[in-house]
């Protein structure tokens, strides 16, 4: 039976994962967060792969603190570029496939139309730039995947919609920038689109590899999807419009990182929902 493994199990994508995964039953598969294996150490990664022998690598461990990357920029490198360097090597050994996530904040945000793959990545933040320096060393040996991804949510870990969720609750008004524009992107629907191209790759035998963009479909702005969260969860908190000016952060964020997901759909025939009715079916699931 082959193996399936997932690095960063617990967060908000490797819990999905590990919820859905029962669909390929087929397969055989591997969580593994940091009390089980320190991913940053290179020499353990190759011992875990060899004894193993994983067909494919979902790497969802990551650095995602972005603003606090500024002031710890080495963390974020051993996070986000060495961790992806250690399982690509490791992998290219026992011929596996890595699926490393990735994220639209790779863009500088100048463009107006959605970035598409071979759009030339430009990273305006520390963050951003060990993202992409992990996106370079996956794409060093093997025919890996990186799926670039947006404005992650779910009901496990931090993210934007429980902040709200709870500001919502605690406060009668907030404000929330409206002037940066991406889409939000359910972990669930997410993890659904990778088991897909997990079957594909592995019937295949990796037909696949390079750069592919994931998110729901649509755009917004943080201010309209506040908003929607606000409307969608019944909370009587009054959400104002503000400029990226008016609520200065550490991090510089790009102020358009739409992403064209043509390529995914067509190359593993996935479809996806809007973000809005994703958004709606996971604050109904919030909320049991």
């Amino acid at each position: 039976m082959k193996k399936i493994w997932v690095t960063g199990s617990k967060g908000q994508l490797g819990t999905e994962l590990n919820i859905k995964h029962q669909k390929l039953q087929e397969y055989h598969f591997l969580f593994t967060d940091i009390e089980e294996l320190d991913l940053t150490k290179k020499q353990a990664v190759a011992e875990f792969v060899k004894s193993e022998k994983p067909s494919v690598i979902i790497n969802c461990a990551a650095y995602t603190a972005v603003d606090k990357a500024e002031s710890e920029p080495e963390k974020a490198f051993l996070l986000n570029r060495d961790i992806p360097a250690n399982l690509t090597e490791a992998a290219a050994n026992i011929n596996a496939t890595v699926i490393h996530m990735s994220t639209d904040y790779v863009f500088e945000g100048t463009k107006q139309q959605p970035y598409v793959e071979t759009d030339k990545p430009y990273p305006i933040s520390v963050y951003a730039e060990s993202k992409y320096a992990g996106e370079l060393e996956v794409q060093k040996t093997g025919r890996n995947l990186i799926i670039r991804t947006s404005w992650l949510y779910s009901a496990h870990g931090g993210n934007f919609v429980k902040t709200m969720l709870r500001l919502g609750k605690e406060k009668r008004e907030i404000s929330v920038v409206n002037n940066q524009f991406g889409t939000p992107t359910s972990a669930a629907d997410l993890a659904e689109a990778i088991l897909i191209i997990i079957q594909k790759i592995l019937e295949s035998g990796n037909n696949f590899g390079g750069i592919y963009h994931y998110s729901n479909e649509g755009m917004c702005s943080w201010f309209e999807f506040a908003s929607e969260i606000m409307r969608l969860a019944e909370l009587n908190c009054k959400v104002n419009p503000i400029k990226t000016d008016d609520y200065p952060l550490p991090a510089k964020r790009p102020l358009y990182s739409v992403m064209d997901k043509s390529k995914i759909k067509r190359d593993f025939g996935i479809s996806i929902l809007d973000w809005k009715d994703s958004l709606g079916k996971a604050i109904e699931n919030f909320s049991k």
